[in-house]
């Protein structure tokens, strides 16, 4: 029997196959950016290159009245202050109503025809949401008051001396004292300087503002307001108007509101009693006089209130004498 070739003969072991271990492929190298994509001081180098230089300093300097100097060329300055006022940049604008205010202190001529432009420019910076511009533009108003404040109503439209005095009521009503207490001396200003019959119109209608805040500072306004008037233009404004005011303010939620009604109501019985119609008869004619007067024109509650304010307001000033 023919024997079959050694070739074709099986193995006599079957051996497993040996596991590779995997090896994980590296990740791609990350695709360096272009030069021009590359920030400047990376493309550069630093070793040889000076510091990139400091930030410029945006502080504002807040300058009293009386430290402000008159320019040494008004015209000159005149020719570019609105331009500046309108700026993008608020530096810029900081700077201008710097000089706008030294231009009302000292050169107050050259603004008489632009006054209505002025307030716009300062109400518009009053809205601004940087405090330091905000704070500028309330300081250039209390100028503004200072200087034109006899002719401030007559020489603007409307509208916007009443947007300038919501703008200054808001900030003096916001608890941000860096403001706040600026917008509150140039109400002040504004009261003492302001014509008072046309203020106390442009007042009336905030003393019965929805915030209670702005409300209260419009009665501070207003208690500062008829403080200085006389008989004569308290009728003018309307004395039955005015007394239904205060009285009105009297049962406000703010104790601030309630103060200034009592200030309006003592100012109010002041120059009735010394009115000339009255001021001949004896003390308890006129102390009935102003009874009647109260009883007329409000009703029997706040009528009351007033009559017991001025009673207390009499017998303090009688102890204190």
């Amino acid at each position: 029997m023919a024997l079959r070739s050694l070739d074709n003969a099986l193995p006599t072991s079957m051996e497993r196959p040996k596991k590779v271990a995997k090896v994980a492929a590296p990740p791609p190298a990350a695709k360096s950016p272009a030069p021009a994509q590359l920030p400047r001081d990376v493309r550069t180098n630093n070793e040889n290159t000076p510091p990139p230089a400091p930030p410029k300093d945006q502080s504002v300097e807040y300058v009293a009245s009386e430290d402000l100097k008159p320019l040494s060329d008004p015209d000159a300055r005149m020719a570019v202050l609105l331009d500046e006022l309108s700026s993008k940049d608020w530096t810029q604008v900081c700077e201008a109503l710097n000089d706008l205010r030294r231009m009302a202190l000292h050169h107050s001529s050259l603004l008489v025809p632009i006054l209505g432009n002025v307030t716009e420019v300062i109400v518009r910076a009053m809205k601004s949401p940087r405090s330091a511009l905000c704070k500028t533009s309330i300081m250039a108003s209390a100028d503004i008051f200072h200087c034109f404040g006899h002719l401030l109503l007559f020489t603007t439209e409307k509208n916007s001396f009443g947007q300038l005095l919501l703008q200054l009521l808001l900030k003096a009503s916001q608890d941000k004292r860096f403001v706040c207490d600026e917008a509150e001396k140039a109400l002040e200003k504004m009261a003492v300087s302001v014509s008072p019959l046309p203020l106390l119109k442009e007042l009336q209608s905030y003393v019965r503002h929805a915030n209670l805040r702005v409300r209260a500072k419009a009665a501070v306004a207003m208690s500062k307001c008829v403080s200085k008037m006389g008989i004569e233009v308290m009728k003018g404004f309307g004395l039955a108007t005015l007394l239904q005011v205060a009285a009105e303010l009297l049962s406000d939620r703010l104790p601030e509101a309630r103060d200034a009604a009592r200030t309006i109501i003592n100012s109010i019985y002041r120059e009735f009693s010394n009115d000339s119609n009255i001021k001949d008869v004896d003390e308890s004619a006129a102390a009935e006089s102003w009874q009647n007067f109260c009883a007329s024109n409000l009703p029997p509650i706040a009528a009351q209130s007033v009559a017991k304010i001025v009673s207390l307001t009499f017998i303090c000033s009688l102890a204190s004498t």
